[in-house]
């Protein structure tokens, strides 16, 4: 069902509640918490914007991609510590990734930052009435 969800929300972002539109149902507060737990933590907020920095790559407007061996240098954790924080951040539904031959490459899902977007975007009308 939540996969569903995301599908519509990620093709017009406009059709969703934002924030201040309508309360949360018990479904979607659980998927949006997980998307924000594991945003929660700054190596995994660092390592999601390392990767979202990427932009968008060659081939048909796809998502850039990066190598795990770049991102580990950027911290001061152990390799097995940050492919911890990887695997979090695709539990949530917030990167995925490709093996080719050693080494693991990933991306970022923009369905789930456009939802985000949406979900945390108010009308301009609300911020007059405050």
């Amino acid at each position: 069902m939540s996969k569903q969800e995301l599908e519509v929300i990620g093709q017009d972002a406009a059709c969703c509640p934002g924030l201040s539109a309508a309360p949360l149902d018990e479904d979607q507060a659980a998927d949006l918490a997980k998307i924000f737990k594991a945003l929660g933590d700054p190596v995994r907020l660092r390592l999601l914007s390392m990767i979202a920095s990427r932009g968008e790559g060659g081939q048909s407007g796809e998502v850039g991609e990066v190598c795990v061996c770049e991102l580990t240098p950027a911290f001061d954790l152990s390799q097995p510590t940050i492919s911890h924080h990887l695997k979090l951040l695709r539990q949530a539904g917030l990167i995925d990734c490709q093996r080719r031959g050693t080494w693991v490459y990933y991306w970022a899902l923009p369905g789930v930052r456009d939802r985000l977007a949406a979900f945390l975007t108010t009308p301009g009308t609300a911020g007059a009435a405050a």
